[in-house]
């Protein structure tokens, strides 16, 4: 899903009971504990960055012209409203080291046959999540499905993988549709618009002053 960089267009298509929205997103990553994200569209938010480096998150609002750092207490807050949280984008880098991981079944999901892998944190990982469910295809590892439990074993959201296709060097699913399972009616679709893996990218766009750099 990542490659050792990735860099390319998104769209994120946000929808609630009264209001939805479509961005379109510039992102760039490199190995694991680097992301930038810079919002292209629509004009009201353009400009907006994102910058995370490992467990470290800035956010710069060219609005104010600011650059504010998220504290750990904002780590379950919605990025750009959407239903993907600060953390989603911050720790994937630990699934390995905070969890432990078991298959627990084998299931059919949409036609695919997926294992089900049960991740349990570890004691004392700083993680948000009580468990998380991982699906993925028994013949390549593609992601299916994930779910996200609450400390209290509350089912909170659930994101469906689909149109899964050739993608530059890989095999992944383009569509990523996270369901908000607390809140009714919303809900966030991602999409691979235009997307490129292992061509290099340089350090200098993981910086803070490239935060404030809008072409």
């Amino acid at each position: 899903m990542r490659g050792d960089t990735n860099q390319g267009l998104y769209t994120m298509a946000i929808t609630t009971p009264s209001w939805s929205r479509t961005l379109e997103l510039d992102v760039y990553t490199k190995g694991r504990d680097k992301v930038f994200i810079r919002i292209l569209s629509p004009a009201k938010e353009a400009g907006t960055g994102t910058l995370r480096i490992e467990n470290e998150m800035w956010n710069y609002l060219p609005r104010i012209e600011k650059i504010i750092k998220i504290p750990p207490s904002m780590m379950l807050q919605p990025w750009m409203g959407s239903d993907f949280a600060n953390d989603d984008l911050v720790k994937q880098n630990s699934l390995v080291e905070d969890y432990t991981h078991t298959i627990v079944a084998e299931e059919e999901i949409r036609g695919h046959q997926t294992y089900k892998i049960e991740l349990k944190p570890k004691p004392n990982a700083a993680v948000i999540w009580g468990k998380l469910y991982y699906w993925l295809r028994v013949d390549d590892n593609v992601p299916i499905r994930q779910e996200f439990f609450s400390e209290r074993g509350e089912l909170v959201k659930r994101l469906e993988y689909s149109d899964i296709e050739k993608v530059s060097d890989r095999v992944i699913p383009r569509t990523w549709h996270m369901t908000n399972l607390v809140k009714d009616g919303k809900s966030t679709r991602i999409f691979l618009k235009d997307v490129r893996y292992n061509e290099p990218v340089s350090d200098n766009i993981f910086t803070r002053s490239n935060l404030k750099r809008i072409k």
